[in-house]
């Protein structure tokens, strides 16, 4: 295996655990006997299994975003900055499609344009338009504003954006935005500090040139990871700035644990990036020493991540439907106008956490040959243009 095989391998291996993170997400989403009563965050009521379920899913976005500007990077390799520009901006929108059209109806299995919500597609391809311009920026100054951003964003918090208020919703705050009498647009992931994450992806790209040797690279990541955990405990400890929340002591140790980990992720906090981008620059460190069959599993997961995210929606789906037939309930319920307000008649359907990943398992082994079809597709037929946006 070549020097770059290896490393591509790496990044693929990351993207593919987190994928498979998210997939455990969605399942719990659609299956956990809990979903419809309280959030796996909420202190009181939750327990450490449900809520660290959730924690480790909060690893996905991060990831997702920074690596889609790593990749941007090695596109970048075979053409000239301004024909990465265009490429980003068509990618970018055909995501913002992919996410009002394709994606929704994988949740509803319905198109209702009443309500439109904005999440982690519709993200990621806003923050490659915004990215095929922030290319442009010569490097240190762009690192340094997106650390800026990262760092200094919290404190907008509280702020509700005036007569600007649908602006600012769309920018900095999770909500509703009506567009008009009968359409509302539900945004759910703000754009602001996550566009100016990809670009930290991007420049990530350079450890991966000559310019870097694999053990230069590793101790890097390492220190970066390091010092982000570390900052995460100290600002964290200190409990007045990084979060939209803070922590409190419980006489229950359990407790107490969850809330110092209860991050916010919409938008994402200082605190919630820290905690999962640095672990994740240790992983894709340690990575690169990684073997075995796992790992090829994974690997070939991350190869193939837009493919997997679409279908993977329908299939989890798909599978509720079924699942809710079984159990006694109208399977039709299934079919909602929008996923975060069920049908109250769904209220007693669902499974253990212990079923959840059961199923999560089933999804996972079952949608592998699928996935590895799709990527000797892709690789057997490069001449179809269409193949490099999913």
């Amino acid at each position: 295996m070549s020097k770059t095989n290896h490393r591509v391998q790496s990044l693929d291996f990351l993207k593919g655990l987190v994928i498979l993170l998210m997939a455990l997400d969605h399942v719990r989403d659609y299956f956990h006997k809990d979903v419809f009563y309280f959030e796996p965050t909420d202190i009181e009521q939750t327990h450490l299994a449900l809520f660290f379920t959730r924690f480790i899913t909060h690893f996905c976005a991060p990831v997702f975003v920074l690596l889609a500007g790593t990749s941007a990077f090695f596109v970048q390799q075979r053409m000239l900055k301004f024909e990465l520009s265009q490429w980003l901006v068509k990618r970018g929108l055909w995501l913002v499609f992919v996410e009002v059209i394709i994606i929704t109806f994988g949740w509803r299995f319905q198109l209702n344009f009443d309500s439109i919500v904005f999440q982690v597609i519709w993200l990621l391809g806003i923050s490659m338009v915004f990215l095929a311009v922030f290319i442009h920026v010569p490097k240190k100054l762009m690192i340094a504003s997106s650390l800026i951003v990262i760092f200094g964003h919290n404190s907008l918090d509280g702020i509700t954006g005036g007569q600007f208020s649908d602006i600012w919703t769309l920018l900095h705050v999770q909500g509703p935005i009506l567009l008009s009498e009968d359409t509302v647009l539900f945004n759910v992931y703000p754009l602001i500090p996550w566009i100016f994450v990809m670009p930290l992806g991007y420049h990530l790209g350079g450890l991966y040139t000559s310019a870097y040797d694999a053990k230069a690279r590793r101790q890097l990541l390492i220190y970066i990871g390091l010092a982000a955990i570390g900052l995460f405990f100290g600002i964290r400890a200190i409990n007045i700035y990084g979060n939209l929340t803070f922590w409190t002591t419980y006489e229950d140790f359990g407790k107490t644990l969850m809330s110092f980990f209860n991050v916010s992720k919409y938008p994402p906090s200082l605190l919630y990036l820290l905690i999962t981008l640095g672990p994740s620059m240790i992983l894709l460190a340690w990575a690169e020493h990684f073997k075995g069959k796992l790992y090829t599993i994974t690997v070939l997961f991350g190869k193939v991540p837009m493919f997997f995210y679409i279908i993977h929606i329908y299939y989890i789906h798909l599978l509720a439907v079924i699942a809710a037939y079984l159990t006694g309930y109208d399977p039709s319920l299934m079919i909602v106008d929008v996923w975060i307000s069920f049908e109250t008649g769904l209220q007693g359907y669902g499974f253990s956490l212990g079923v959840v990943y059961l199923v999560w398992l089933f999804v996972a082994v079952t949608l592998y040959p699928v996935c590895v079809w799709y990527w000797n597709y892709k690789k057997t037929h490069r001449h179809h243009w269409w193949l490099s946006y999913v």
